[in-house]
């Protein structure tokens, strides 16, 4: 029953997804309404089929119906209820139907938002992109990755899910929310498709999307951060960040989206970098899709990336025709894309702009080279290459910095042109907190060149931004508004973004020079020293987790007392069912660094020697505390503020205030 109600389904999402498109497609080009008004209404029949779906993947999963071939892959009598429940995303097909039906729910969030101007060209082709978007992934779940296959003769039990996913919570959230933001960038892309298709490309339909292309870069900020946070937390090497594969997929759409989300801000103040920024935001989109196909072909190993599949070809295929259709449609409108303005001098906001916009393509084009490159050649000549952390540690490192200078000059620069006094005026003060805060550094006995210089133009870009928040404030307090209001629009929210920007680069650099690690080889009751902090081996533990009365795992713990205070207990666990051992280290989260353990190799006998490693992370808190500033500043760029007329106002959607 739950396979049959899940395959009708999909199915009736791939169909009304067609008949909606083509519904609203055929109005439009026809000019009329009623077709037109007819293919809105697939939107309630997508939605009520999408949500069918899942709720039948759930139903099975949380009922452990075995007869379904993805939970008896899947799940398993004696998986906890949350590992259940995230069981949709475990693997390839359920993260195809998660995929649809997060695209299934924006597409019904803008046909709410726009409900008023659905007739309107620019919304409707939009929404067309939508839907057609949808009718793709649909396809992909009617056809090679059905979710509903059945097995004829199910299994008393199932496989489980990975080990490395159902070991930490962040497992029920970090795939979500960074679909939220991989799908989210298709409305935006969507909208430039319209723009393109409708010939209104001026600035109005920038303001229509800020939001969303706001929100969905907010989600996959901290879709990627969380990321981090369970790699660090869950794999056990005492890192968070190790230029995998799967983990380049996401930073790359990120990579474009944030140089969108900057040279936006100089095309709707000077109607420049048109043919950029809808270039910017159709390789956001088309990145997604290439970073689907990296994570769910098969064609890389990565502890991320899903097993083999035969979707590779229907991925590449569907990005080749979103590439070649946007490059059509903007060679299409290149007359109109034509802007009159130019920057008048390098020294300008627009300037750092524009070479922040060069470095965030230098840095996406360095990690998608090392990234696609092993694999272009093995398809050329079978011969297997691997590039690691150094090719992308050695690359993208000088590129950081010259994006934290930057993001410390052009908060002070001003539109146009900048003179020497000017510049020299404001920059005073941040370049002071700079100077002061290496000083400081190297009192304290902080050594080394390239990381005291990332302190040097983190503390310049934080003196840059608060700043700028002062200022803020001090307009507010100027006309009788709340303080609070220098802190919301995009401009002052950007402020708080950078901040978290700041923290997590100087997190970054303190972790890369200043972390130590070792391994020692110790029997209960010995002591080791190492970076000030005295390690004690108490004892080992044995712990076995029983279902149904038959032993599924097995836990073997290293009780550690660091300091002669509490014990931490790293572990090594053993899935009986798969044989599968995982470790699992413990953390113990400080201030100024974090105390990291891992239980390497456990002894053969009970009073045998085990190998425990031991790390000391500088600055890791700074990390996540970064990432969460970065997820209020996004929030508060959202928030209604100042905000400016485009140039072009007849490109604004018809009826529309733009003030």
């Amino acid at each position: 029953m739950k396979a049959a109600l899940g395959g009708i389904g999909i199915a009736a999402a791939f169909v009304a997804s067609v008949l909606g498109a083509l519904s609203i497609a055929y109005g439009l080009v026809r000019k009329r309404p009623a077709v037109l008004a007819t293919g809105y209404r697939f939107v309630p029949v997508l939605a009520v089929s999408t949500i069918l779906s899942v709720v039948a993947m759930e139903w099975a999963l949380i009922t452990h119906d075995f007869s379904l071939a993805y939970v008896a892959k899947n799940n398993a009598l004696e998986t906890p209820l949350l590992y259940t429940i995230a069981g949709m995303w475990a693997s390839l097909e359920g993260s195809i139907l998660l995929w649809g039906f997060v695209l299934v729910a924006y597409i019904v969030s803008i046909t709410i938002y726009f409900r008023k101007r659905r007739n309107d060209a620019l919304v409707a082709w939009a929404t067309v992109v939508m839907l057609l978007t949808s009718a793709f992934f649909f396809l992909l779940m009617v056809g090679p990755t059905n979710p509903f296959k059945t097995l004829f003769r199910p299994p008393l039990n199932g496989d489980g899910p990975n080990p490395l996913l159902q070991n930490h919570p962040l497992m029920a959230f970090h795939p979500p929310i960074l679909y939220a933001g991989y799908v989210g960038m298709t409305v935006p892309f969507a909208f430039a498709m319209a723009a393109l298709i409708t010939g209104r490309v001026g600035e109005g339909w920038l303001l229509e999307i800020r939001r969303w292309t706001l929100g969905a870069w907010g989600c996959l900020t901290l879709g990627i951060g969380l990321g981090a946070w369970w790699s660090y937390e869950v794999l056990g090497w005492g890192g968070f960040w190790g230029w995998d594969a799967v983990e380049n997929a996401s930073l790359l759409p990120w990579l474009t989206a944030t140089a969108f989300i900057h040279s936006v801000l100089v095309q709707e103040r000077r109607a420049m970098l048109r043919v950029w920024n809808l270039s910017l935001i159709c390789a956001t989109f088309s990145l997604t899709i290439l970073g689907t196909f990296l994570t769910r072909s098969g064609v890389i190993s990565s502890v991320h990336a899903f097993s083999n599949s035969t979707i590779g070809p229907w991925l590449l295929t569907f990005f080749a025709v979103v590439v070649l259709s946007a490059l059509g449609l903007i060679a299409w409108r290149g007359d109109q894309l034509r802007s009159g303005g130019s920057i008048d001098s390098p020294v300008s906001r627009e300037g750092a702009f524009l070479a922040n916009n060069i470095l965030f393509g230098a840095f996406a084009f360095v990690v998608l080279l090392g990234t696609v490159f092993p694999l272009l050649v093995e398809a050329w000549n079978g011969q297997r290459l691997s590039v690691g952390a150094p090719y992308f540690d050695t690359m993208t490192r000088p590129l950081g910095l010259v994006m934290l200078f930057l993001m410390a000059i052009a908060p002070v620069l001003p539109w146009r042109k900048a003179s020497t006094e000017v510049l020299a005026v404001r920059i005073r003060i941040p370049m002071l907190i700079g100077v002061l805060t290496v000083v400081l550094c190297v009192v304290f006995g902080l050594r080394g060149a390239s990381t005291l210089f990332t302190y040097f133009l983190g503390a310049f870009a934080a003196g840059a931004a608060f700043r700028q928040l002062g200022l803020a404030i001090r307009g507010a307090r100027a006309r009788g508004a709340s303080p609070l209001r220098a802190f919301v629009g995009r401009a002052n929210g950007g402020m708080i973004v950078h901040l978290g920007v700041i923290l997590i680069a100087v997190a970054i650099a303190s972790s890369r020079s200043y972390a130590s690690s070792t391994e020692f080889v110790m029997k209960p009751g010995e002591t080791r020293a190492f970076k000030g902090h005295e390690v004690e081996l108490v004892r080992f533990r044995q712990e076995e987790k029983k279902s149904a009365g038959v032993v599924v795992s097995t836990a073997w713990h290293a009780d550690i007392r660091i300091n002669g205070g509490r014990i931490d207990s790293p572990a090594i666990t053993r899935l009986d069912q798969s044989g599968s051992v995982v470790g699992t280290p413990s953390v113990r989260t400080g201030f100024f660094s974090d105390l990291y353990l891992t239980f390497v190799q456990k002894p053969d006998t009970d009073d045998g020697k085990a190998i425990i490693g031991f790390y000391v992370q500088p600055m890791i808190l700074w990390l996540w505390v970064g990432i969460g500033i970065m997820g209020l500043g996004t929030i508060l760029s959202m928030v209604p503020g100042t905000r400016r007329r485009p140039t072009e106002p007849t490109s604004a959607l018809t009826g529309v205030a733009v003030a």
